[in-house]
């Protein structure tokens, strides 16, 4: 067997984690409630080992599994409850449906669509391509969304480099690729389903304030999606201005997208069926609560249940989900839209990941260190909350830069809930904000899963992401902070100046 390899930032991560968590235990940061020391050195544990990636991220994740009952911080059946909750099935649902998106190709004839629809100069074609990638995104989480459109742009540039000189095309290469990527991140913050962040807010939200009103997909929708509007509109103009160049004139091969539109022929069975339960997925999700427009009310479709409020998203998902095993293939007789194989895709690391984040969550909460933080963070009350606001989007920005967004939005979360009650705002203020950020992160190619599947194509450079993603990267903390401020406010009834009543002590 091979022996692992540690590079220096692993090794200096796992010693770091080690030496601070012993340290943490032996001189408790709360001499009255263990717990809370405790806790806080299994965190910094997982934190340093998680931005590091001292070892495998998900074999982090299952840390609690072990040290919260050891060190008597949770119960073994408190901290493995974490790993199996609603959200959890919400994932695997969603995840399911994508994969059966993938196998019967709908989303390459999505594609091609709008390509041929608004494809003609390199602009409108990159436009074309960033659009696909963006409503794909919103229902299939960004990584998969990424990895389906890859082909097809590859396919069009290496169709491009045959008419045009391969120099010349480098740039529209280059916008292409980064258009993908940017665009299954953009499309993702939309929905609550979109990227992993997303659903660790829900659920981190749900477990540290177990009061508050529920985070429905229509509301984070009405919230997010102006936000992921305007930032595809920004990016698209800086991928024009940085990358493509009038000078290069290239000519954009339309035939090719015209034969591959009529190699598609006819669309499918099972490609309606799936176009259809895509479309009632997202009609059950955003009408499954009551939506108030104003004065005006749209009962949700869940009150019609004498026990309405018993469901919720991850119900929706799981049902679309399950069906598909039961409809039958017409291409394919005696097998069904999906089968077991399914099972073998699913990404299981990423769930334990979230696992992983949930028990931290639950720590915080129950062994009293969230109420620990927040006591030591009354120094900010005098603070704006705009200026707050603007300030965590740029520290999630740039620190997911270099770590996993999701393990990032998992450590940081429950510390921004407990500054939040320390400055006595309301903790959507700070915390939607952070989650949105930590899907904007556009630089380096760790940064997100979409950049590092663009990046592994080898056709882009790191300078090339980097000059084009730090402007993005400030452009979204402004968007962010802006548009949340006086829209997030709104949809969710936030008063900056109130604390709200669920939100505790």
């Amino acid at each position: 067997m091979k022996m692992r390899n540690f590079t220096n930032v692993q090794m200096s991560g796992l010693l770091l984690g080690i030496l601070g968590a012993l340290f943490l235990l032996i001189f408790p940061i709360e001499p009255q409630n263990m717990a809370a020391s405790r806790a806080a050195a299994v965190v910094f544990l997982m934190a340093t080992w998680w931005l590091t990636e001292a070892i495998p991220i998900a074999v982090t994740s299952l840390i609690p599994l072990l040290l919260f009952p050891v060190l008597g911080i949770l119960s073994a059946k408190q901290a493995a409850s974490s790993y199996v909750n609603n959200i959890i099935f919400l994932f695997i649902g969603a995840f399911m449906i994508a994969i059966t998106v993938e196998k019967w190709e709908l989303h390459r004839r999505m594609s091609i669509k709008l390509i041929k629809l608004i494809g003609g100069s390199p602009p409108r074609m990159l436009l074309a391509v960033m659009l696909s990638s963006w409503l794909l995104s919103m229902l299939i989480n960004n990584t998969s969304t990424t990895m389906l459109m890859l082909p097809l742009a590859v396919s069009i540039i290496l169709k491009m480099e045959e008419v045009n000189e391969k120099q010349r095309v480098r740039g529209f290469s280059t916008a292409m690729l980064l258009g993908i990527a940017y665009g299954s991140s953009i499309g993702g913050i939309a929905t609550i389903v979109g990227t992993p962040p997303n659903l660790v807010f829900a659920r981190i939200f749900a477990t540290s304030f177990p009061k508050a009103p529920e985070i429905y997909f229509s509301t984070w929708m009405m919230v997010a999606l102006p936000i992921s509007v305007v930032m595809l509109v920004l990016t698209w103009l800086v991928l024009q201005y940085v990358l493509l160049r009038k000078k290069d004139n290239l000519k954009v091969d339309r035939e090719y997208i015209i034969n591959e539109d009529k190699n598609l022929g006819a669309m499918s069975y099972e490609e309606k069926v799936i176009a259809f339960l895509l479309l009632l997925l997202t009609l059950l999700w955003f009408f499954r609560a009551d939506l108030e427009l104003g004065s005006f009310t749209i009962s949700g479709w869940a009150s019609l249940f004498s026990f309405g409020k018993m469901i919720d998203d991850s119900t929706v998902a799981v049902f679309i989900a399950v069906l598909l095993f039961f409809i039958p293939s017409k291409s394919k007789p005696g097998t069904f839209m999906i089968d077991n194989s399914i099972f073998k895709k699913i990404p299981w690391d990423i769930i334990i990941l979230f696992g992983g984040g949930f028990a931290i969550a639950h720590a915080f909460k129950t062994s009293g260190l969230a109420v620990f933080i927040s006591s030591h963070l009354t120094i900010l009350n005098d603070v704006s909350p705009i200026v707050m606001i603007i300030a965590i989007c740029g520290l999630l920005t740039f620190l997911t830069e270099l770590t996993s967004n999701t393990a990032t939005t998992q450590t940081v979360l429950p510390i921004l809930a407990a500054t939040a009650i320390a400055m006595q705002v309301n903790p959507l203020l700070f915390m939607v904000p952070a989650t949105i950020s930590a899907s904007m992160a556009f630089m380096m190619p760790v940064a997100t899963p979409p950049n590092a599947i663009i990046f592994g194509t080898g056709r882009i450079r790191i300078y090339e992401m980097a000059r084009v993603g730090i402007i993005l990267n400030f452009i979204g903390m402004v968007v962010i902070t802006v548009l949340f401020y006086y829209i997030g406010t709104l949809v969710f009834n936030i008063d900056p100046t109130q604390f709200p009543v669920w939100g505790g002590k």
